[in-house]
């Protein structure tokens, strides 16, 4: 017994091909007869049609299958026949019916109206054949199916679906495939853009490798071009523009239906990539099968689908049933779940568990699925390496690239290949590893400042008014931002470094979102008479007389940011500090500035805060600052003013000179000031000293921060120099002052940087899910790389000595 033979017995019973068991695929034909009957006739006629589609689901399943040792080519005529005769017939009942409706017109209204459910219905079958023709090598049937297809607006299907649905299925690359997890309505968008978008591409490719224009007569798009239009002038010929916006809806509702055949047939299977970057060959196993009689004889065994794509170039009568031990079944026919796919939830409900299945029982090896299911992954599969280091290392980064998978394209420019020198370039790891630190620390915390980040933002992308600045600004914002914290998690910059770079990226993408408002600001000054959120609400737009030369504002850049300890997701908080006559216009223009900031902020990797409709205050005259911080309720907002720093001003550029000394003046003395300090002076609640509470554990971050901002308050009379924005700068001034020991400021600096660190890294590969022992091996690395600890014991023992020290040295100098 050959090959085939033993194939043909694995799968099912086996049938001689005969004219017997060809019969059952000629049952397609016999819709037409009552359709036509029915267009001509009308009335109780109309029912038969119905009645067909009714009965083509009363048939049981059929798991034989042709023998393939003993089938010959000039058996299967009667076959191919069935086939070649529904391609002919449909085009003549089409136009038949479509000429008793809008041309005979002899039909009412609701008898038009069913028969338009009937030709749809019957439509259902036209990719199906056609299907079965475009595979064909023979020239008049591939043709011949083609214009099958173009009589439902989709011949590019031909291009589709045979260059690039057959090889590239189950990969990211095809739109057709839908991965675990995607509902049908975002997949028929995905694949209703890219099948004509790739399509084109394609026939383009394949003209270029002949070195041919894209517009060369031989591009089979201008045969599906001319098909598409002789359909679409027939159609308004007969009926005009009803006509033709019938004919529309009627392509909408094949075309749908076939995408959801296709999202049905591969949803969740995926071929495994191979460590040379090739996918798997395509086996049944990659394709949902099912035997239902109906199925296979009404859709010219469309059903076995799995085999076709098995083998491409068998006739669909010689098509395989493939049992569930090589391919996975549907828990029923194709027509019952196509319905399901039209709801999500339920679809997912009862494939999710199915896919889950198939997974553990044809790749048991593989316990690990999330990088096939990333939607980086089918966003950019090229960077299977980077996604699936990214996935192991930090989850937060994960998020990040699921919902911006063009950041993954960052890793490729020169600004990050040139640090993140790969291996092998030095004479052992740990000689590349030092390197690497060094370069990366060089080029983002010295070379590259905010002036050298400005002129890169200039040249990044022109921008023609403010709120286009602010969302260059962001884009280019983000992409910074992924670049270093990937040298963060790859150890090339510890969190503290990148807290320097961080900065640096948040001040130029606010000081140009800022100078682009001033410079529209300088051409017309809005009168603010509605809401909105934007640069420009809509609003009635009023000329105002020029600028105050004797007043201006400045605006203050709150909390993290203000200094050089920003890490992703800091919060934006800002003021804006007006002084001068005119008061209407500085605040108008002071809400320009938050709205532009507020346009930067959103989708912004690194900043985070809606500066628009805020429950504090942002914008004051330079009066109202001083009042509003005296003030004992506000005890807790002054707080934020000991870290704050003007990063712009319009018009006065004395105004942030005389802010400094408002701010230091209000820091020093009043109510609020008294209050405050005996609010930091109060004991809090810490918890135990751990890896994944460094701020709130006895010794940690939010206890050295409380003791240095209360040393801050208390001192800030007799030493300017204490008004420092960074912890860090503060102790420094304390300790030049004599306030307290250089050692102790020493060792609180030390823990300070420690802490920054740790908690750096811990936010980025996520502290939420984070556990010492469910963590990966990368992530390990990538903690102990960013605190310069040798394993995770020592680490913790650092984190208990450091915090048992610094609680007992915070004692002493309270």
């Amino acid at each position: 017994m050959n090959n085939k033979t033993q194939e043909s017995d694995a799968m099912g019973g086996r049938v001689e091909p005969s004219v017997w068991h060809a019969l059952p695929y000629f049952l397609p034909l016999a819709v037409f007869p009552p359709v036509i009957i029915a267009a001509m006739h009308g009335s109780w006629w109309i029912a038969g049609p119905f009645i067909y589609f009714l009965a083509a689901n009363s048939f049981g399943i059929e798991p034989r299958n042709l023998d393939l040792g003993k089938t010959r080519e000039n058996q299967l005529f009667p076959y191919k026949l069935a086939c070649w005769l529904w391609a002919i017939l449909w085009p003549i009942t089409f136009v038949f019916v479509f000429s008793q409706i809008f041309v005979a017109g002899h039909l009412d209204t609701w008898e038009v109206l069913l028969m338009w459910v009937i030709l749809a219905g019957t439509a259902q079958t036209v990719f199906t054949v056609g299907h079965e023709l475009i595979h064909r090598r023979r020239p008049w049937e591939r043709c011949l199916g083609e214009f099958l297809l173009a009589s439902v607006s989709c011949p590019h299907h031909a291009t589709e679906h045979v260059y690039i649905h057959h090889p590239l299925v189950c990969t990211p690359m095809d739109a057709g495939s839908a991965p675990k997890g995607l509902g049908f309505w975002r997949y028929l968008f995905r694949n209703g853009v890219s099948s004509l978008v790739e399509s084109w591409r394609v026939e383009h490719k394949r003209l270029a490798r002949r070195r041919l224009p894209a517009w060369h007569y031989s591009n089979p798009f201008w045969r599906y071009l001319a098909e598409t239009v002789a359909w679409y002038v027939l159609i308004y010929l007969m009926g005009g523009p009803w006509a033709v916006l019938a004919f529309i809806i009627l392509c909408i509702c094949v075309i749908v239906p076939m995408r959801i055949g296709n999202y049905v047939q591969h949803y969740g299977l995926q071929r495994i990539r191979l460590p040379g970057g090739r996918y798997e060959e395509v086996q049944p196993r990659h394709v949902w099968s099912t035997g239902y009689r109906p199925g296979n004889w009404f859709g010219f065994n469309i059903q076995r689908h799995a085999d076709h794509h098995a083998h491409a170039n068998r006739r669909y009568p010689v098509l395989q049933h493939h049992g569930e031990d090589a391919s996975p079944e549907l828990p029923g026919s194709y027509a019952k779940l196509c319905g399901l796919a039209l709801s999500p939830r339920r679809w997912f409900q009862v494939m999710d568990p199915l896919v889950d299945r198939w997974r553990e029982r044809f790749y048991p090896q593989i316990d690990d699925w999330r990088i096939y299911d990333s939607p980086a992954f089918f966003a950019r599969p090229e960077a299977f390496e980077a996604i699936a280091n990214i996935l192991d290392t930090s989850r937060f980064c994960a998020g990040w690239i699921n919902r911006e998978p063009k950041l993954l394209d960052t890793l490729h420019h020169r600004e990050f290949t040139d640090l993140d020198l790969p291996a092998g370039f030095g004479p052992d790891p740990q000689s590349e590893a030092i390197a690497r630190r060094g370069l990366a620390r060089l080029y983002w915390t010295r070379e590259l400042g905010v002036s050298e980040m400005r002129e890169q933002l200039i040249d990044f992308f022109p921008s023609r008014h403010s709120r286009e600045a602010a969302e260059v600004a962001r884009e280019w914002s983000n992409e910074k931002v992924f670049q270093i914290v990937m040298h963060v998690i790859r150890g090339n910059l510890t969190p503290v470094e990148a807290g320097v770079a961080l900065s640096n990226v948040a001040e130029t993408s606010i000081t140009t979102a800022l100078s682009a408002v001033e410079e529209d600001y300088c051409d017309w000054h809005p009168v603010i008479a509605g809401g909105g959120i934007g640069i420009f609400p809509p609003t009635v737009i009023q000329p105002m007389p020029a600028t105050n030369a004797e007043g201006g504002v400045t605006v203050v850049v709150l909390g993290e940011l203000s200094g050089s300890e920003a890490a992703p997701g800091s919060e934006l908080h800002l003021l804006c500090v007006y002084e001068g006559s005119s008061s209407t216009h500085y605040e108008t223009l002071c809400r320009h500035i938050l709205q532009a900031l507020h346009t930067l902020s959103r989708d912004n990797l690194l900043l985070a805060g809606n500066l628009v409709g805020r429950k504090h205050r942002s914008v004051f005259s330079l009066g109202e600052f001083r009042e509003y911080y005296r003030k004992e309720e506000h005890a807790a907002e002054l707080l934020k003013l000991t870290r704050a720093r003007c990063i712009s001003t319009h018009d006065d550029i004395g105004i942030g000179k005389r802010f400094d000394e408002a701010r230091r003046e209000v820091l020093a003395s009043g109510a609020a000031h008294e209050a405050l300090i005996r609010q930091l002076e109060e004991p809090g609640n810490p918890v135990e000293p751990g890896l994944l509470d460094i701020r709130n554990m006895r010794g940690g971050l939010r206890d050295i921060d409380r003791a240095v901002r209360r040393l801050q308050l208390v001192h800030l009379r007799e030493r300017p120099d204490m008004l420092a924005v960074e912890t860090t700068s503060v102790l420094q001034a304390a300790s030049t002052g004599g306030i307290i020991p250089d050692n102790i400021a020493e060792q609180l600096s030390g823990a300070m940087k420690l802490w920054r660190n740790l908690e750096g890294i811990l936010n980025l590969v996520g502290k939420e899910e984070f556990t010492v022992e469910t963590a990966t091996a990368e992530t390990r690395a990538a903690i102990l790389q960013s605190c310069e600890a040798e394993d995770i014991d020592s680490l913790i023992t650092l984190v208990r000595d450091t915090a048992a020290r610094t609680a007992q040295t915070l004692d002493g100098i309270s």
